[in-house]
């Protein structure tokens, strides 16, 4: 576990790595440390947080009271951060402050007040139900202009014990899996929901898509497959044209099923992440995902994407930072942006872009107690791979700045000018 005693004088503070890299707005250097370190709601805070208003979710303030706290919120310049209440350990750098001051919500750090937030706000469709009885919103959840559908929440990369990725908190306690038996009532849920949610005009940019990884079928995926297109068709229900902005992300699909996905539904993009682009922590990362698909098949499939659905409508997203973790990855910062730019590169060249979720060691996931990098490290890997889109004209609509709240880079990509 890397020694981060006294980082705040170890490492970089916001405004030096700020002045390091004047091309990159101050506004996504803090967003990218929020997502770095997490974030904290003073009681006052939280007080001031209104469920009928805004978007919320359960946390614990101590060990006998849950309140309300935000989701997500929105910086000033309409980035959306999807970053909600930690729990916090002596190992882990302090998180930021969010505290509720003469009626409006800060961002703070030791003490000082950085910048008002706007935590997201509750979507209409959230209290009804559909014609069965279901909760519209356990059909569908929203980030702040994101229409989500996640059709399950198990993963079977974590059936067999140690095989799960080291760095995810989510696959490894939900197991409600629903396996092939959906019944016809499930997607006309999804429908209902759909149609109701879209009366909110203006709310939605696009509809997201993702669930866990199913093996089981004739081939690998098959039934994951199944899953998808019947879920797509579903909220496609919700549009008079057959075109859906969507973003899908799924395991990684063979040329059989990318072509039945793209014939049967209206998507137009398409996202399997590979997690890490080095493939010897690959496999120590994701032991399942390796023993299941190689590293150099995941890539094939990809590259096979690109061509079916087209240049720049592929992406895969990287678990950045969890290239440095112990005690098999990379001992430098140096050392693992090299290998990473030069692994981002091959793939982008090859018209595949690419998206940063941020390791941050949290609490339920195999690597928990370590510590991510430093914010020069985030901000170096985001600003490198922004220049790889540029150079390689790759941009990812459908998962903007305004959509998810979690790509970093995709922040910066928003100032690519390709006419350039």
């Amino acid at each position: 576990m890397a020694d981060i005693t006294n980082w705040r004088e170890r490492e970089l503070n916001i405004e030096q790595v700020a002045a390091k890299y004047p091309d990159v707005p101050y506004l996504i250097i803090l967003k990218i440390d929020i997502k770095r370190r997490g974030v904290i709601y003073t009681e006052r805070a939280l007080e001031a947080v209104d469920p009928e208003f805004h978007l919320v979710q359960a946390v614990n303030i101590n060990t006998d009271e849950e309140m309300p706290a935000p989701l997500g919120f929105l910086l000033r310049d309409g980035s959306s951060v999807c970053e909600t209440h930690i729990e916090t350990y002596p190992f882990h750098r302090e998180p930021y402050v969010i505290d509720h001051i003469d009626g409006k919500f800060y961002i703070t750090d030791n003490g000082k007040i950085l910048e008002e937030i706007f935590p997201w706000e509750r979507p209409d469709f959230y209290g009804k139900i559909t014609s069965h009885g279901t909760p519209m919103e356990q059909v569908a959840q929203v980030r702040s202009q994101r229409f989500e559908v996640h059709p399950n929440l198990v993963c079977h990369f974590w059936d067999n014990p140690k095989e799960g990725c080291k760095y995810c908190n989510l696959f490894s306690v939900h197991h409600n899996d629903k396996g092939t038996g959906y019944p016809d009532s499930f997607f006309e849920d999804i429908t209902e929901t759909a149609v109701e949610a879209f009366k909110q005009k203006g709310r939605y940019a696009n509809v997201h898509m993702t669930a866990g990884s199913l093996l089981t079928g004739k081939e690998i995926f098959d039934d994951e497959l199944e899953i998808y297109i019947k879920s797509i068709q579903a909220v496609g229900k919700a549009f008079r044209e057959q075109w859906i902005p969507m973003q899908i992300v799924s395991s990684a699909f063979n040329e059989r099923q990318l072509k039945r996905l793209k014939n049967e539904t209206g998507i137009t993009t398409y996202d399997t992440d590979i997690e890490v682009l080095n493939p010897e922590i690959y496999r120590w990362i994701c032991p399942g995902k390796a023993r299941a698909i190689g590293h150099n098949e995941w890539i094939s499939r990809l590259y096979k994407a690109v061509e079916i659905f087209g240049h720049g409508r592929v992406n895969t997203g990287v678990v950045v930072g969890v290239e440095l973790a112990e005690p098999n990855g990379f001992k430098s910062e140096d050392e693992a942006y090299a290998d990473t730019m030069r692994r981002a590169e091959e793939l982008t060249k090859n018209g595949v872009a690419l998206t940063i979720n941020v390791w941050t060691p949290c609490k339920g996931s195999i690597l928990f107690k370590q510590n991510n990098p430093s914010l020069d490290y985030y901000v170096r890997v985001a600003k490198g791979f922004n220049d790889l889109h540029r150079k390689y004209k790759l941009s990812i609509i459908p998962d903007d700045y305004r959509r998810c709240g979690n790509h970093i880079n995709l922040d910066l990509d928003r100032l690519i000018d390709f006419d350039d």
